[in-house]
């Protein structure tokens, strides 16, 4: 257990916008910043970050946090793990009790998969350096055959693994790690006939996988052999920690340089990508010789929109790889096409021209997916009016997989002047495919939301007073009226506002009137987050006095990652009012927040009180129906019903007069 000075140093320490830029790019608007949403697929901003608070929330899907549980949410790590990646990057020494023996038994799998991973990429990579079968072999290779600098091969972590064939997996068990995480990680195999472990990825250099944030969580191994019978890749398989179809090899690496200039390279395979970033192109990412996932763009689409696509000049895929660019178009990305002269690809191009001139190669000769598809398919159609026909299917499947109707009529328009063809013809070609893939709820979408718009603005024009928007109703369940309270809490525990009891006035404050009304029937909150929050806040009240502020942060930076992320919903919800812009400059009435309080307070808390008491009526009332009770049961519910029935009464015209 990490100590609670750690952990506030941690808190203090830690960049919220720095945090989350690692993992999704930030524009900055006024205070804050903006940007897609990492935890669902949205095409509009809705993500924020607030530098000034330390916390984000998407207003799309409405998670939101600190940074610590941000970490959590990307890394999929208990707390302690995301406070310990925190507090590893700003240098914080954690200090930790020590772990029982039902602890260090209960210790999560996935790390020590990482662990275990971390060993072996060292492990790999000291083999190279220091090896003589590394050095003459594998750094050999990597220096004389791709020309390798030291300082790449050290960035990447490349590595060779010995040819003796259970080598790697005897020193690693030797080292203390244990055989089912040798299996489970795919570093190691186990034989049929006795079990005994062999290495996967023998005699073959090694490339480490990084994820998002660069921790390994696979290898890849390349032969050296000429042998066509041996693969030439071995890759890791799928474990609890890698996941192919979510990865992109060099995403770590290249990262800032994508943010920085908006757009990434895609290639092939993992020295595409080493021999671009030691040219200096930087911005580069691979699928790693797997096909494209959506899941992979969607990564990839945190960082940025645009995306040019480097195709071997010799390459006889590219046909087949056309399916990806319609990936990409699906998920609202621009894609540009750059084909390489024959016979060169990525790996060697980089290595026979210099930045400038491989950047320069990719300015000049880059192309819109539509005119490099439609020049690449038309070389196929040769003037054949039927295979022209197929190939103008093909651009319309294209197009259709644009979200946004702006982009597609442009690139409509484009297609009907490069294939001679009628815009109308293609207009309608294009409605037909989206129909039929998709359903094109669009159109629908667009106009119930203009017709309930519409709706209420003429319900606005009828009725132009402002008025408060209550939340909250009878019948209302108790974590909706738990929350209410909480929220009155966290945004203005600390005010006052002015209650009218019989023909006074009463000064009252906020929290004092919430504490003093549930402590008074003894009521603990049900939802056992917002009991928490209750708790900390009372004790944080009673502490600095009625009337002083209790600061944010106490919640936002909690221990429990469960209150940090409810206080986070509350305290960015915009749910008190409705106050429109236009009722103000006519000098028409909006309430204050005082006249707010003074009804939602003290409504919240009666609802409640009466949620509790009929609750009670009908646990009794259950009870009364018991045939086994005796006479003095009987009575004693009797009369608790009365008293029950009689506060019920009570709050009954307490509510009204409130609701009046």
């Amino acid at each position: 257990m990490i100590d609670r000075e750690t952990v506030d140093r941690i808190f203090d320490a830690a960049n919220i916008v720095d945090i989350v830029s690692d993992y999704v790019t930030l524009k900055r608007k006024g205070v804050n910043y903006v940007a897609c949403c990492p935890f669902h697929n949205e095409k509009t901003p809705s993500f924020v970050v607030s530098p000034s608070k330390g916390l984000y929330k998407c207003f799309g899907c409405g998670k939101g946090g600190n940074a610590v549980t941000f970490i959590m949410e990307q890394e999929s790590v208990s707390y302690p793990e995301a406070l310990k990646i925190v507090a590893k990057r700003y240098g914080i020494e954690v200090r930790e009790e020590e772990l029982t023996e039902e602890e260090a038994r209960r210790n999560d799998d996935r790390e020590s998969m990482f662990v275990l991973n971390g060993w072996a990429a060292e492990y790999f990579a000291n083999y190279l350096h220091r090896d003589s079968e590394g050095i003459n072999v594998g750094l050999s290779y990597f220096r004389q055959k791709r020309g390798l600098t030291d300082a790449t091969i050290r960035k990447f972590g490349l590595g060779f693994c010995p040819s003796k064939g259970d080598r790697m997996s005897k020193d690693a068990l030797a080292a203390g790690y244990r055989k089912e995480f040798l299996l489970s990680t795919g570093l190691s195999l186990a034989r049929e006939s006795d079990g005994s472990l062999y290495d996967r990825f023998r005699d073959r250099v090694i490339f480490p996988v990084h994820n998002i944030s660069g921790r390994i969580v696979a290898f890849g191994g390349r032969t050296l052999r000429t042998d066509k019978q041996v693969a030439k890749y071995q890759n890791s398989p799928e474990s609890e920690i890698y996941s192919k179809k979510r990865e992109l090899y060099g995403l770590y690496f290249a990262k800032k340089a994508i943010q920085q200039q908006n757009f990434a390279i895609m290639v092939e395979g993992y020295l595409d990508v080493i021999s671009m970033h030691q040219a200096g192109i930087e911005n580069v990412v691979a699928s790693s010789g797997t096909s494209l996932t959506t899941e992979q763009i969607r990564l990839l689409g945190r960082f940025t929109k645009n995306i040019t696509v480097i195709y071997d000049g010799d390459s006889a895929g590219i046909h087949a790889s056309l399916r990806g660019i319609d990936m990409i178009l699906k998920e609202g990305m621009n894609v540009r096409v750059v084909l390489l002269p024959e016979p060169e690809d990525p790996d060697s191009f980089a290595r026979s021209h210099s930045a400038a001139e491989v950047q320069e190669y990719i300015r000049t000769n880059e192309q819109d997916f539509l005119e490099f598809k439609a020049r690449l398919l038309l070389q196929d159609a040769q003037g054949d009016p039927i295979r022209k026909a197929a190939l103008i299917g093909d651009m319309v499947q294209s197009i259709a997989q644009i979200p946004d109707p702006i982009q597609r009529s442009v690139y409509i328009k484009e297609c009907s002047r490069i294939m001679d063809i009628d815009e109308q013809i293609l207009i309608g070609e294009v409605a037909r495919k989206r129909l039929t893939s998709s359903g094109d709820r669009e159109t629908d979408d667009f106009l119930r939301r203009q017709a309930a718009a519409r709706q209420q603005e003429a319900a606005q024009a009828a009725r132009p007073e402002a008025e408060f928007v209550p939340k909250i109703e009878a019948g209302s369940s108790f974590e909706v009226l738990e929350r209410e309270i909480v929220k009155y809490l966290l945004k203005f525990g600390h005010c006052s506002f002015d209650f009218k009891e019989g023909r006074t006035m009463v000064a009252c404050n906020v929290a004092e009137v919430i504490f003093a009304e549930l402590s008074d029937d003894q009521i603990v909150f049900r939802k056992p987050v917002y009991a928490k929050i209750m708790a900390t806040y009372r004790e944080q009240w009673e502490q600095l006095g009625t009337g002083v502020e209790v600061p944010a942060h106490i919640f936002l930076n909690h221990l429990d990652p469960e209150v940090c992320s409810a206080a986070v919903d509350i305290l960015t919800s915009d749910d008190n009012y409705v106050a429109s812009e236009l009722w103000r400059r006519k000098e028409i009435h909006v309430e204050s927040d005082a006249e707010m309080l003074a009804i939602g307070v003290p409504k919240a808390v009666t609802l409640y009180k009466s949620k509790v008491i009929e609750t009670l009526i009908k646990e009794l009332q259950k009870r009364l129906g018991d045939e086994n009770l005796s006479e003095e049961e009987e009575n004693d519910i009797i009369q608790r019903l009365n008293t029950y029935n009689r506060v019920k009464v009570t709050m009954a015209r307490k509510l009204q007069r409130l609701i009046l």
